[in-house]
Protein backbone atom coordinates (compact mmCIF):
# COMPACT_ATOMS: atom_id res chain seq x y z
CA UNK A 1 0.00 0.00 0.00
CA UNK A 2 1.00 3.62 -0.54
CA UNK A 3 1.80 5.56 1.78
CA UNK A 4 1.22 9.37 1.33
CA UNK A 5 5.35 10.32 0.59
CA UNK A 6 5.33 7.89 -1.86
CA UNK A 7 1.56 9.21 -3.40
CA UNK A 8 3.40 12.38 -2.80
CA UNK A 9 6.28 11.28 -4.88
CA UNK A 10 4.50 9.42 -8.07
CA UNK A 11 2.54 12.53 -8.54
CA UNK A 12 5.22 14.76 -8.91
CA UNK A 13 7.19 11.99 -10.87
CA UNK A 14 4.15 11.33 -13.36
CA UNK A 15 2.67 14.92 -13.57
CA UNK A 16 -0.55 14.64 -15.13
CA UNK A 17 -1.96 11.74 -14.20
CA UNK A 18 -4.35 10.37 -11.32
CA UNK A 19 -3.58 7.93 -8.71
CA UNK A 20 -5.79 4.92 -10.54
CA UNK A 21 -3.11 5.40 -13.35
CA UNK A 22 0.02 5.69 -11.53
CA UNK A 23 -0.88 2.79 -9.26
CA UNK A 24 -1.69 0.45 -12.49
CA UNK A 25 1.97 1.14 -13.51
CA UNK A 26 3.43 1.75 -9.65
CA UNK A 27 2.29 -2.25 -8.79
CA UNK A 28 4.97 -3.26 -11.41
CA UNK A 29 7.46 -1.08 -9.34
CA UNK A 30 10.16 -1.66 -6.67
CA UNK A 31 12.44 0.36 -4.58
CA UNK A 32 16.25 -0.73 -5.28
CA UNK A 33 18.80 0.38 -3.98
CA UNK A 34 22.70 0.58 -5.31
CA UNK A 35 25.71 0.96 -3.19
CA UNK A 36 28.63 3.48 -4.89
CA UNK A 37 29.89 1.23 -7.31
CA UNK A 38 27.30 -1.32 -8.05
CA UNK A 39 26.65 -1.87 -11.38
CA UNK A 40 22.85 -1.29 -12.54
CA UNK A 41 22.95 -2.51 -16.34
CA UNK A 42 25.71 -3.99 -17.34
CA UNK A 43 27.34 -3.97 -21.21
CA UNK A 44 25.53 -7.14 -23.07
CA UNK A 45 22.48 -6.95 -20.75
CA UNK A 46 18.75 -6.99 -22.51
CA UNK A 47 16.96 -6.40 -19.43
CA UNK A 48 15.01 -3.52 -20.16
CA UNK A 49 15.06 -1.78 -16.82
CA UNK A 50 13.61 1.63 -16.18
CA UNK A 51 14.65 3.43 -13.27
CA UNK A 52 13.54 6.83 -11.49
CA UNK A 53 16.67 8.31 -8.94
CA UNK A 54 15.13 9.09 -5.88
CA UNK A 55 18.52 9.94 -4.58
CA UNK A 56 21.59 9.06 -5.72
CA UNK A 57 24.17 9.34 -8.98
CA UNK A 58 24.68 6.89 -12.02
CA UNK A 59 26.98 6.97 -14.59
CA UNK A 60 26.69 5.17 -17.98
CA UNK A 61 30.30 4.93 -19.56
CA UNK A 62 32.00 2.63 -22.28
CA UNK A 63 35.18 0.51 -21.40
CA UNK A 64 37.52 0.56 -23.97
CA UNK A 65 39.98 -2.38 -24.67
CA UNK A 66 43.14 -0.69 -23.26
CA UNK A 67 40.95 -0.24 -19.77
CA UNK A 68 40.56 3.50 -20.20
CA UNK A 69 36.55 4.03 -19.66
CA UNK A 70 34.52 7.22 -21.34
CA UNK A 71 31.72 8.80 -19.99
CA UNK A 72 28.58 8.99 -21.88
CA UNK A 73 25.97 10.20 -19.09
CA UNK A 74 25.23 11.12 -15.98
CA UNK A 75 21.86 10.96 -14.70
CA UNK A 76 21.08 12.45 -11.14
CA UNK A 77 17.98 12.77 -8.42
CA UNK A 78 14.65 13.00 -10.24
CA UNK A 79 16.09 11.47 -13.47
CA UNK A 80 15.01 8.61 -15.13
CA UNK A 81 17.91 6.14 -16.19
CA UNK A 82 17.53 3.65 -18.56
CA UNK A 83 19.75 2.05 -21.60
CA UNK A 84 18.72 4.01 -25.04
CA UNK A 85 19.92 0.94 -26.67
CA UNK A 86 17.54 -1.62 -24.45
CA UNK A 87 14.48 0.21 -24.49
CA UNK A 88 14.60 2.19 -27.85
CA UNK A 89 16.69 -0.10 -30.02
CA UNK A 90 15.81 -3.04 -28.43
CA UNK A 91 19.35 -4.67 -28.94
CA UNK A 92 21.90 -5.67 -25.99
CA UNK A 93 22.97 -2.62 -23.97
CA UNK A 94 26.39 -1.08 -25.52
CA UNK A 95 27.36 0.61 -22.16
CA UNK A 96 27.41 -0.04 -18.31
CA UNK A 97 25.92 2.04 -16.14
CA UNK A 98 26.69 2.47 -12.60
CA UNK A 99 26.10 3.78 -9.26
CA UNK A 100 28.91 6.52 -8.66
CA UNK A 101 27.28 6.69 -4.69
CA UNK A 102 24.46 5.19 -3.18
CA UNK A 103 21.23 5.15 -4.86
CA UNK A 104 17.82 4.86 -4.23
CA UNK A 105 15.70 4.23 -7.12
CA UNK A 106 12.11 2.90 -8.42
CA UNK A 107 12.49 0.32 -10.94
CA UNK A 108 10.20 -0.82 -13.58
CA UNK A 109 10.95 -4.28 -15.98
CA UNK A 110 9.94 -1.81 -19.29
CA UNK A 111 8.64 -4.93 -20.91
CA UNK A 112 6.46 -6.03 -18.68
CA UNK A 113 4.54 -2.35 -18.24
CA UNK A 114 4.85 -1.82 -21.46
CA UNK A 115 1.46 -3.66 -22.48
CA UNK A 116 -0.38 -1.65 -19.73
CA UNK A 117 1.04 2.11 -21.13
CA UNK A 118 -0.40 0.73 -24.37
CA UNK A 119 -3.79 0.39 -23.67
CA UNK A 120 -4.11 3.21 -21.49
CA UNK A 121 -4.52 6.49 -23.58
CA UNK A 122 -2.99 8.49 -20.61
CA UNK A 123 -0.24 6.31 -19.76
CA UNK A 124 0.11 6.12 -23.64
CA UNK A 125 0.78 9.77 -23.52
CA UNK A 126 3.40 9.55 -20.64
CA UNK A 127 5.24 6.99 -22.57
CA UNK A 128 5.71 9.04 -25.49
CA UNK A 129 6.62 11.79 -23.54
CA UNK A 130 9.27 9.54 -21.70
CA UNK A 131 10.89 7.85 -25.51
CA UNK A 132 11.06 11.68 -26.68
CA UNK A 133 12.80 12.80 -23.80
CA UNK A 134 15.26 10.07 -24.23
CA UNK A 135 15.76 10.93 -28.07
CA UNK A 136 15.93 14.78 -26.81
CA UNK A 137 18.67 14.16 -24.31
CA UNK A 138 20.84 12.17 -26.95
CA UNK A 139 20.08 14.85 -29.36
CA UNK A 140 20.75 17.73 -27.17
CA UNK A 141 24.62 15.82 -26.56
CA UNK A 142 25.44 15.54 -29.95
CA UNK A 143 24.10 19.03 -30.60
CA UNK A 144 26.55 20.10 -27.58
CA UNK A 145 29.43 19.25 -29.06
CA UNK A 146 28.55 21.01 -32.48
CA UNK A 147 27.62 24.06 -31.31
CA UNK A 148 29.24 24.43 -27.58
CA UNK A 149 32.76 24.50 -26.70
CA UNK A 150 34.37 22.32 -24.02
CA UNK A 151 34.25 25.46 -22.02
CA UNK A 152 30.34 26.28 -22.42
CA UNK A 153 29.52 22.54 -22.15
CA UNK A 154 30.87 22.71 -18.68
CA UNK A 155 29.49 25.83 -17.97
CA UNK A 156 25.85 24.26 -19.19
CA UNK A 157 26.49 21.56 -16.92
CA UNK A 158 27.23 23.19 -14.02
CA UNK A 159 24.26 25.75 -14.45
CA UNK A 160 21.78 22.22 -14.72
CA UNK A 161 23.40 20.30 -11.69
CA UNK A 162 25.43 22.99 -9.48
CA UNK A 163 26.58 20.08 -7.32
CA UNK A 164 28.33 17.54 -9.68
CA UNK A 165 31.45 18.62 -9.54
CA UNK A 166 31.67 17.57 -6.12
CA UNK A 167 29.95 14.49 -6.84
CA UNK A 168 31.84 12.99 -9.83
CA UNK A 169 35.35 12.79 -10.10
CA UNK A 170 37.15 14.69 -12.57
CA UNK A 171 38.48 12.01 -14.71
CA UNK A 172 34.54 11.07 -15.15
CA UNK A 173 32.86 14.71 -15.83
CA UNK A 174 36.35 15.72 -18.46
CA UNK A 175 35.41 12.35 -20.78
CA UNK A 176 31.85 13.46 -20.11
CA UNK A 177 32.80 16.85 -21.54
CA UNK A 178 35.16 15.45 -24.46
CA UNK A 179 38.22 16.70 -23.04
CA UNK A 180 41.57 15.77 -20.54
CA UNK A 181 41.43 16.64 -16.56
CA UNK A 182 44.59 18.92 -17.23
CA UNK A 183 41.87 20.66 -19.95
CA UNK A 184 39.00 21.06 -17.45
CA UNK A 185 41.41 22.01 -14.84
CA UNK A 186 42.12 24.75 -17.25
CA UNK A 187 38.96 25.62 -17.68
CA UNK A 188 37.73 26.05 -14.06
CA UNK A 189 41.10 28.30 -14.00
CA UNK A 190 39.87 30.73 -16.61
CA UNK A 191 36.52 30.63 -15.07
CA UNK A 192 37.70 31.14 -11.86
CA UNK A 193 39.96 34.74 -13.22
CA UNK A 194 37.24 35.57 -14.95
CA UNK A 195 34.98 35.87 -11.65
CA UNK A 196 37.73 37.50 -9.65
CA UNK A 197 38.14 40.42 -12.45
Amino acid sequence: MLNAEDISFYLSAFKGLDLKDIYDVVKLAHSKKLAAGDIYINKGSTQQKLGYIRKGLIRAFHLKENGDDLTLLLQWEGKFIASHDTIILQQPSRFIYQALEDTVLMELDYAKVEPILNHNPRLSATQATFLRSMLAESMARVESFVLLSPEERYLQLVREKPDIVNRVPDKHLATLLGITPVSLSRIRKRISSAGKR
